[in-house]
């Protein structure tokens, strides 16, 4: 059996190993393709394994031999699922292996608005300590987290993992979702949309990207905001009009804004918000701690097996 890595270098830039995946089958593992080599590389393989590269129902027509697609991420809007259901060949994905990683990430994004600890590390390398006339000082007021109210929308698996530890900030947490569970953690209240963005101190975004979410965050929702509330987004770049916000950052219309992703990425240069102040940028990689890259290069190997078995697992289409 023939198995090709498309892209494997984000989930193993070289402190992971491939011989769990090479003990299956014929491995080639490319650290990335561009789309007009994905043909090429690809051919006579019946195991496909990709990240972002994207397969269309143009190139699965013209991979005959292709049976299974693994997809090395949760979102799997990179395979076209119906032209591969049509073609009978099965898609996995990696479910639930960046939890605690992008639950981290969401405070890092948190903490870095709120205490500036960048900021105040630059400035004390830079001289700003050493002539100081205190023992202290700080570049802008600093907010302690406590009696603050911390908003989540979507409450799936990170959404509840980061109202967990907002809880144990001493924060008030709300929460909205596209449906609500029967059950709430302790401490958690439900909200509608329009008041969780009005009351939230802090709004994080957990929610999928789909037609209804899409530009949640825009001049509208804003406009509910707090002048003095904080953003984050470790979800999808797509649920930001990001116009909108960089504008509200530049009218002091919202106090900041921790973002892991952005609408295009890597962003053009023009991507307004590379130039908001109080904007926090990090390079889409809340989920590439090397624990959660282990986990999900192992489930994924899982995946190819359970495949190989006739007992395909985390099926997202064909089959």
């Amino acid at each position: 059996m023939r198995i090709v890595v498309l892209d494997g270098f984000t989930l193993n830039p070289g402190d992971l190993e491939w011989g769990a995946l090479a003990a299956l089958g014929e491995l080639s593992v490319f650290e990335r393709t561009p789309p007009g080599r994905v043909l090429e590389r690809a051919a006579g393989a019946e195991v496909v394994l990709t990240n972002k590269t994207p397969l269309t129902a143009e190139v699965l027509a013209g991979l005959p031999a292709l049976r299974y697609i693994g997809v090395l991420a949760t979102g799997y809007n990179v395979v076209d699922v119906a032209a591969a259901r049509a073609r009978g060949v099965t898609v996995s994905n990696v479910p639930a292996y960046s939890t605690r990683s992008v639950q981290q990430m969401t405070f890092a994004l948190l903490l870095e608005l709120t205490q500036r600890c960048g900021e105040h590390d630059r400035a004390v390398r830079a001289g700003g300590w050493s002539r100081c006339e205190d023992f202290s000082f700080q570049l802008a007021p600093l907010v302690e987290l406590d009696g603050l109210t911390f908003g989540v929308l979507g409450y799936g698996a990170i959404g509840r993992a980061v109202a967990q530890t907002a809880l144990s900030f001493g924060m008030r947490v709300a929460v909205t979702s596209r449906t609500r569970p029967q059950a709430l953690q302790e401490g958690v209240g439900w909200v509608g949309l329009e008041e969780l963005f009005r009351s939230s101190d802090v709004l994080s975004l957990h929610c999928p990207l789909t037609p209804e979410t899409a530009q949640v965050i825009s001049a509208r929702t804003l406009a509910w905001m707090k002048p003095t509330a904080r953003l984050i987004n470790t979800g999808r770049g797509g649920l930001v009009d990001e116009a909108a916000l960089a504008r509200a950052l530049a009218e002091g219309r919202l106090a900041g804004a921790g973002l892991d992703v952005l609408s295009t990425e890597p962003p053009e240069p023009s991507n307004p918000l590379l130039a908001a102040p109080n904007c926090v940028i990090t390079p889409h990689c809340a989920w590439a701690t090397r624990a959660a890259r282990q986990r999900l290069l192992g489930t994924a190997v899982a995946n190819v097996r359970a495949y190989q078995a006739g007992r395909p697992q985390n099926v997202v289409g064909g089959g």
